[in-house]
């Protein structure tokens, strides 16, 4: 079972990936691209060398960027490995899904080919999981497609931890060395591109030669492009677009002239869209496709001329990046939830929390706060029914465009304004004031189940309470598993009557008997009810709760001894 702070370094490991990868799509050139992603192995995935082995093209590999020791990058550097000794080191050793390990046990029988190669001295592993100075990770970087070309291997030495990579690790660098391969096909592109360009600027001489190889640059690009009206009354209108944009988005050239970008990008990105500027904007947002669905791209803009004097067009590169934004997702779902029951993380919990607090103390009287589900990212939206009708006036939203698309907005953004988060004054009783109720539940009884039945039974009827405590709240309500057999619930828009309810429903839930294996197990349950108010800070909220738990769990277990 991971620990509490395992989140916290994956968080941490996440933004570092996320740093790096878009410090890949800042590289002005392909060596640049190329030496980026060296340092970027060093700077975000915690190795101390690197080294971009590039397919030239004979098919061979060259050192192109190493990074991490000036001496081995002095020495290497420039040097060729031929694809014969490649293709052997990516066919032997361990695979760790694309990446390959060759452990030093095995690696000695390539001491002697010709791949350059930089190795440190150091002792002999102490561990089963120790890095080894002779071990050896490679990670390929295959072209998109479905050809899988080859267009490199990454390769990786000296964990800064003296570990080989765990899941996560190993994880990380091969999205990462994915990443790669197409920051890289990219740089080849948008040379390729700026060549074309440069040819019709300034070679009126070779224009239809120029022309041409622009065309086919355009045509035959893997990733979808785009041409555009820039200027007057047709500003946007698509003009004309090659295959691979009709094939992502399963519309056909003829259809893709009726529309312009601001017809197809989803309802939420309209003003991410029309903040994008022309020249060099960039941009990540989701097209509709013909079937209604959408897909996360990257747009990239330059503005180009038919000819010297002629009119300009706006050329926009299309880039699918719906499966980078799928890992992004589900790696800060692992970072945020609870491996075991799925359930929001300690991380997550304070996060959602501190989003409805704020520092100065909010004003006594009715009810402020939204809606079961503001802040949390869930439910419908709406406001509890005594709130509705509770807030008169308007926002205004005003947009600048650069003359990139320019587009009109056709609505406004949500209001930013915070709501005081307030909570009843009456105790125990109600005096009718709404808040944001905070309850921290205890399990009695899941150590001697832990003890008696082993780990596996303790895990299971962790499941099965986070199950019970998620079917008994509404939708918007947040149940969190904030560490061992200890959970806590946010329900907004509560009195002190409704929560006491609620801490009795969810009881009666978590008490009848548990099935495992064949075997009936009962928890029991203690809650304590604390509230939210701006004014306090996260943990002085969640300290609350937890002491008025165990004030009711010693008050529940005197009077089960008065009764015995």
């Amino acid at each position: 079972m991971e620990t509490e702070s395992e989140p916290y370094v994956r968080l941490s490991t996440l933004r570092q990936l996320h740093q790096v990868v878009a410090d890949l799509n800042t590289a002005r050139s392909l060596a640049d691209t190329l030496q980026t992603v060296a340092d970027g192995v060093v700077a975000g995935l915690n190795y101390q060398l690197a080294c971009v082995n590039l397919v030239r093209p004979d098919g061979d590999l060259v050192v192109a960027a190493f990074a991490g020791d000036p001496a081995a990058e002095a020495l290497i550097t420039g040097r060729v490995g031929s694809r014969d000794a490649w293709e052997r080191r990516l066919t032997m050793g361990v695979p760790w899904g694309d990446l390959r390990f060759i452990p030093h046990t095995e690696g000695w029988v390539l001491m002697d080919d010709d791949v350059p190669q930089w190795h440190t001295d150091g002792p002999a592993p102490r561990f089963e999981d120790e890095w080894h100075p002779h071990d050896r990770l490679y990670a390929p970087m295959y072209a998109s497609g479905t050809g899988r070309e080859l267009l490199g291997v990454i390769s990786v030495d000296r964990p800064r931890n003296g570990r080989h990579p765990g899941p996560w690790g190993q994880e990380a660098l091969q999205m990462y060395a994915s990443q790669s391969a197409i920051a890289i096909s990219n740089a080849r592109l948008r040379s390729n591109m700026q060549r074309a360009l440069v040819r019709l600027e300034r070679e009126q001489q070779a224009l239809r030669a120029s022309e041409e190889s622009f065309r086919q640059a355009f045509e035959y690009a893997p990733s979808g492009m785009a041409i555009a009206e820039l200027g007057g009354d047709q500003h946007g209108r698509l003009l004309r677009t090659n295959d691979a944009l009709c094939r992502l988005l399963g519309r056909p050239a003829s259809a893709m002239r009726r529309y312009s970008f601001a017809d197809l990008v989803h309802p939420e990105d309209i003003g991410t869209l029309l903040r994008t500027s022309a020249e060099g904007g960039r941009a990540e947002l989701r097209l509709g496709r013909r079937d209604g669905t959408y897909v996360w791209v990257s747009l990239r803009n330059s503005v180009v001329a038919d000819t010297a004097d002629g009119p300009r067009f706006l050329l926009t590169h299309v880039e699918d990046i719906e499966e980078r934004k799928r890992h992004e997702l589900q790696l800060a779902h692992r970072a945020s939830h609870d491996a075991l029951t799925g359930l929001p993380n300690s991380a997550e919990l304070r996060s959602r929390l501190s989003a409805r607090l704020c520092e100065r103390p909010a004003h006594t009287g009715a009810y402020q706060g939204p809606g079961p589900d503001a802040g949390f990212g869930h439910g419908t939206g709406q406001l509890p029914a005594a709130y509705e009708g509770g807030y008169e006036g308007g926002y205004e939203y005003e947009h600048e465009h650069e003359h990139g698309f320019g587009f009109e907005q056709t609505g406004g953004g949500a209001y930013d304004h915070h709501v005081h988060t307030v909570a009843p004054t009456g105790g125990d009783v109600d005096d009718g004031t709404k808040g944001l109720a905070v309850l921290f539940c205890d399990l009695d009884g899941f150590k001697s189940i832990n003890d008696r039945f082993g780990h596996h039974t303790g895990d299971a009827v962790l499941i099965e309470v986070a199950r019970r405590l998620t079917t008994g709240v509404r939708d918007g309500d947040t149940v969190a598993r904030l560490g061992g057999d200890e959970f806590v619930v946010l329900a907004d828009g509560l009195g002190a009557a409704d929560a006491a309810d609620l801490a009795v429903r969810l009881r009666n839930a978590i008490i009848p008997p548990i099935r495992v294996d064949g075997r009936a197990v009962r928890v029991g349950a203690s809650f304590g009810i604390g509230w939210a108010e701006c004014g306090m800070t996260v943990e002085e909220v969640l300290n609350s709760a937890d002491q008025r738990m165990y004030v009711e769990k010693r008050s529940r277990a005197k009077v089960h001894r008065r009764a015995g």
